[in-house]
């Protein structure tokens, strides 16, 4: 069975961010078939990014390169990802995610930054060998509490590209 796996660079625990990404990644689980394994919530690691090797933090990249679906998720940093999610990438090597197909997705507080998960976060999911077949989703956290209608739409809008395994 292909599995899915949530990544959350987001600093603080339980963020919007994280219930974001989750949420999106039980819609894509459900329209693969993929069994959605637990949430690698980079804030609970943030003292062993820098650190190698971690006996913490190696079985979650084991878990992140072996998935065949990842939601990788940030909110945005000056337009851009979160230090942390980009830590803990940057321990794979070029063409260390090779085999996973990848949603990149941001949460951003103002329409400004619509664009930044498609300029900063899928170039570097693409270095990693992921795989990208959507656009990414950007998600203005002033609609959280429309967030179930809004991923929807956006599953529906995007489904015809999510590839079943």
């Amino acid at each position: 069975m292909p599995s899915l796996v949530v990544v959350v660079g987001n600093p603080a625990p339980k963020s919007r961010t994280r219930t974001i990404a989750e949420e999106l990644g039980r819609r894509i689980a459900s329209s693969t078939g993929a069994a959605q394994l637990p949430t690698i919530e980079l804030a609970d690691h943030t003292e062993e990014i820098f650190r190698r090797p971690s006996e913490r933090l190696d079985p979650l990249l084991e878990r992140l390169a072996s998935a065949e679906y990842a939601v990788i998720a940030s909110p945005t940093y000056k337009a851009s990802y979160t230090g942390l999610l980009k830590g803990f990438l940057d321990r794979y090597g070029a063409g260390g995610l090779a085999g996973v197909t990848a949603f990149p997705v941001f949460t951003i507080g103002t329409p400004a930054h619509a664009l930044a998960v498609e300029f900063t976060l899928r170039p570097l999911l693409v270095e990693l060998g992921a795989s990208l077949p959507l656009s990414g989703l950007a998600f203005e956290t002033s609609r959280f509490e429309e967030r179930s209608t809004l991923l929807d739409e956006w599953i529906e809008r995007e489904a015809w590209a999510i590839p079943r395994r």
